[in-house]
């Protein structure tokens, strides 16, 4: 049975060390009370110190909002894996809102190369896929999802595979107050990342891999999404900078524990 995993992205928000330090202050206990998910917070990079130090005697991971491919060189301004080393155990990759930036260090390949590193330097990477809605609209979006699982495992050991985490994130239900149903999320789960991952490595292998969902999660429909046989968790941001976060997991947990 997958365990689930939720994650916290407070994306561009709490950046400042004291600022995080005391919100995962009041949201610690609860939390780590919360044993039979896995928890992950991902701060910025400026405040993942100080969220460490304050759930170093937790079960609560940290995870890392993005990082580079490369272990070190002339890119002012980037995170490598090596940095991250002994700061946090997960980190997002591939998040839509870096991808809709463009640019040559979000592209399919880039991913691709950010995932291999992470796993090479004992990182958990948390692979975000997931279409527009213009390709929603058009019909695109397992064709569209499924290229991008294949692209961002391609190279991958299967003893690499499983070690990941899709959070499937439709760019058109991230922090627009639109979720998708759960139904259509399961549906794009089963259909588009699974069929992805199993074609490549088989279907134990698919059936493995823990998928989340992302987009509009909240403590009210997070049950929803969690009762579906294909979801695994989510990544949650805007009200994972709530302190009602910690009833959002609970009620994951709840429901997953039911199922």
């Amino acid at each position: 049975m997958r365990r689930p995993v939720l994650a916290a992205n407070w994306k561009m928000n709490l950046g400042n060390a004291e600022e995080a330090r005391q919100f995962v202050r009041r949201i610690r206990n609860g939390l780590n009370a919360v044993e039979t998910v896995d928890r992950v917070v991902c701060p910025p990079f400026t405040a993942l110190a100080a969220v460490a130090e304050v759930v170093a005697v937790t079960s609560i991971a940290v995870g890392a909002q993005n990082m580079h491919f490369e272990d070190k060189g002339a890119h002012t301004g980037e995170i490598s894996a090596a940095m991250l080393s002994g700061l946090c155990q997960f980190v997002i990759l591939g998040h839509s809102e870096r991808r809709a930036a463009g640019g040559a260090l979000e592209t399919d390949a880039a991913v691709n190369r950010k995932v291999r590193t992470a796993l090479l330097n004992g990182l958990t990477p948390i692979v975000c896929v997931g279409e527009t809605l213009a390709q929603r609209e058009e019909g695109e979006t397992q064709v569209f999802v499924s290229g991008q699982v294949a692209a961002a495992l391609d190279g991958l050991t299967p003893e690499q595979a499983v070690r990941c985490v899709i959070a499937y994130e439709p760019l058109w239900a991230i922090g627009t107050g639109k979720a998708a149903t759960p139904a259509d999320a399961n549906r794009v789960i089963a259909l588009s990342i699974r069929a992805a991952i199993a074609d490549r490595f088989g279907e134990a292998v698919a059936q493995t891999v823990r998928v989340q969902y992302g987009g509009s999660v909240t403590a009210e429909n997070i049950a929803g999404f969690m009762i579906m046989p294909e979801i695994d968790g989510a990544l949650v941001g805007g009200a994972s900078l709530k302190l009602d976060y910690v009833d959002l997991v609970r009620n994951a947990a709840e429901v997953a524990g039911s199922r």
